[in-house]
C-alpha cells in the first residue's frame, strides 16, 4: 500500500500567474513565498537553460521541499530582506516576482503551529520559528486597547473591544497559551451563525500581529520597484482585504496609502502600470481544486519602463 503524504500547500490560480509573470525563457524570477514549491516549480518549466529563479521562505520546514535545479537557488529568510539577498547573490535587477500571501495546507494543519483553531495546540503562530514573540506572547504582554485595535484592524471583528477585555481579565488569573483556552475566553463574544468565520479572523488578526506581515508587504512591495527592471512584472496573490487594498493601492499610486501624484500634465506618476485593471478571482474549478483559493485575489502590475 502506498503512502500518502499530506499535501503541504495546493498553489492558487497557478496558470493565472504563470500568464501574470509573462515568462522570459532566459529571464530572472523570484519567488518570494516558496512554501510548497508549486509555484516555483510551474516558473521553472517555463525557464530556458539561462534562466533562473530565487525562492525565498522564512519557514525552515520549506527547505525540506527544495528543488535538485542548477537554476535554482533557496533563500532562507523573510520577504522583506529581498534586496538584501539579492545584492548578495549579485542580482541587480529581475524579470518578475511573485508573491502568493496565503498560508500553507502545512501551517494550517500543523496543531503544534496554533495556526487554526480546529485544533488544540499552543498559540504559537510564528512563520520563523527563531523569532521570538508568540501569539501567547501577544496575549499576555499587550494592554487592552492595543488588542482591541489589532482584533478590528487585522481581524475586522465588531466585538473587538469585548473580546480584549475578556483576555486581559482571564490573563490575570492563568496565562492564556493554548488554541483551546483563547477559544474558551472568546466564544461567548462571537456570533455563534457566523463562528467558524469570526474565529477564523482572531486568529488572522493575531498571525498577523507576530509575523508582522503587513510591515513586510510594505517593504516588499517598495523593494520590487527597485529591482524589476523596465516591463518587469510583479504579481501578488492576497486573501484578506487589509493585504489586497495595500496592494491595490502600490500598483496604481506607487505607495501602499494610494496616494495620487500627479505630474504636470495630470497623469499619476507612478512605477508601476497594473495590466489587470479587474481584479482576477478564482472560478468555480478552482475552488474544487483549492478550496483555500476561494478568497484569492490575484493582482498583477508591470514596471514602466
Amino acid at each position: 500500500m502506498e503512502l500518502q503524504l499530506p499535501v503541504y500547500h495546493v498553489p492558487a490560480l497557478l496558470d493565472e500567474c504563470m500568464d501574470g509573470l509573462d515568462i522570459k525563457p532566459g529571464g530572472t524570477y523570484v519567488d518570494v513565498t516558496f512554501g510548497g514549491g508549486g509555484h516555483s516549480r510551474a516558473i521553472l518549466s517555463r525557464l530556458g537553460e539561462q534562466g533562473r529563479l530565487f525562492s525565498l521562505d522564512q519557514d525552515e520546514d520549506a527547505r525540506r521541499n527544495s528543488i535538485d535545479d542548477s537554476r535554482f537557488t533557496f533563500v532562507h529568510s523573510n520577504f522583506r530582506f529581498l534586496k538584501n539577498f539579492m545584492r548578495y547573490y549579485e542580482v541587480e535587477q529581475v524579470d518578475g516576482i511573485l508573491a502568493d500571501l496565503g498560508v500553507s495546507f502545512h501551517h494550517f494543519d500543523d496543531s503544534e503551529r496554533g495556526f487554526s483553531f480546529r485544533f488544540e495546540g499552543p498559540l504559537d503562530m510564528r512563520m520563523n520559528r527563531r523569532a521570538t514573540e508568540t501569539a501567547a506572547h501577544v496575549l499576555a504582554t499587550y494592554s487592552e486597547e492595543k488588542l482591541a485595535d489589532l482584533f478590528f484592524l487585522y481581524g475586522e471583528l465588531k466585538s473587538a473591544r469585548r473580546i480584549a477585555s475578556a483576555v486581559v481579565s482571564a490573563r490575570s488569573v492563568s496565562p492564556v497559551e493554548t488554541t483551546e483556552q483563547l477559544l474558551e475566553i472568546v466564544r461567548p463574544y462571537i456570533n455563534r451563525k457566523q463562528e467558524k468565520k469570526e474565529l477564523a479572523q482572531l486568529f488572522q488578526a493575531l498571525r498577523i500581529e507576530v509575523n508582522r506581515e503587513m510591515e513586510s508587504l510594505r517593504c516588499l512591495l517598495e523593494q520590487s520597484v527597485e529591482l524589476l527592471a523596465g516591463g518587469g512584472r510583479l504579481v501578488v496573490l492576497t486573501y484578506h482585504s487589509l493585504e489586497d487594498r495595500m496592494v491595490k493601492n502600490f500598483m496604481k499610486a506607487g505607495n501602499v496609502e494610494g496616494r495620487a501624484e500627479q505630474d504636470f500634465f495630470g497623469r499619476i506618476n507612478a512605477p508601476l502600470r497594473p495590466v489587470n485593471n479587474k481584479v482576477i478571482v478564482p472560478d468555480e474549478a478552482e475552488i474544487e481544486r483549492n478550496p483555500r483559493s476561494r478568497s484569492a485575489k490575484l493582482r498583477i502590475a508591470e514596471k514602466i519602463m
